[in-house]
């Protein structure tokens, strides 16, 4: 399934941002994968100096959102995995500056994060691939909003395009 066919039902508005910046050009799966290498040659190409760069006072570095795309992607699955199995508890957000603080990503080697959020997408590789046409249709409630599994599949892309675009416009942007 392409992203044109997901219902305006199946998300919230909020998660509309995401949603806009994905291509039509492929189906969930295989966005998620190719997604990723695009991602990781993206953020290879990018000047060591930059990783630890602030474009302003309080603003995460590049290292501190990779380390953000990875939580973000684990939350996005963890509640697709649950959709897909009819659990019908609804979940609450997750505080995205909390995570950033605690985990520490601009400590981290910025090979350690590609690899790590290169197991993460594979793991959620394993798991869309899983579910059957039933199961992507699923909708539960997070963050007070309904949203479907493959929705949720193609938030964890969007997110990531999102944060690519915030790298190329106020990370890598250079100033005259």
């Amino acid at each position: 399934m392409r992203i044109s066919q997901l219902e305006p039902n199946e998300y919230s508005t909020f998660y509309q941002n995401y949603i806009s910046q994905i291509a039509d050009e492929y189906s969930l799966v295989e966005e998620l994968e190719i997604s990723l290498h695009r991602f990781i040659k993206f953020v290879q190409d990018i000047p060591m100096d930059k990783f630890d760069y602030r474009y302003a006072k309080g603003k995460w570095t590049i290292k501190d959102i990779i380390q953000h795309i990875i939580d973000a992607e684990r939350v996005f699955a963890y509640r697709a995995l649950r959709f897909a199995r009819k659990d019908v508890t609804e979940l609450p957000g997750f505080e995205e500056n909390s995570y950033v603080d605690a985990a520490n990503g601009n400590q981290r080697s910025i090979m350690e994060l590609l690899t790590e959020l290169s197991a993460v997408r594979h793991a959620n590789l394993y798991l869309f691939k899983s579910f059957k046409e039933e199961q992507l249709l699923r909708i539960g409630i997070a963050s007070n909003n309904s949203i479907s599994v493959r929705a949720l599949g193609f938030v964890i892309i969007g997110h990531q395009n999102h944060h690519q675009r915030i790298f190329e416009e106020r990370y890598l942007t250079k100033t005259v």
